[in-house]
């Protein structure tokens, strides 16, 4: 047993907006980034992954919800 799917968004983007505080989805580079620290291979190519982020953020004029990305932008 254990776990075999994860959900999670590209930028965090997405999720509910009926739900009141719902504090929104889970960015898939965080759970890239925090599987990779476990050692925990994915097969996912984060800096394409922060790429296609950026990409979408930027087209949609939104903000990553993303600690990773906001990280590696302000390097």
């Amino acid at each position: 047993m254990g776990v075999s799917v994860v959900d999670s968004s590209v930028a965090g983007l997405g999720g509910c907006p009926y739900a009141q505080g719902a504090s929104g989805n889970l960015a898939t580079e965080d759970l890239v980034y925090m599987l990779a620290g476990l050692g925990i291979h994915t097969g996912v190519n984060l800096q394409k992954l922060l790429e296609a982020g950026t990409f979408i953020c930027q087209v949609l004029n939104r903000k990553t919800s993303s600690k990773v990305a906001q990280a590696t932008c302000k390097l």
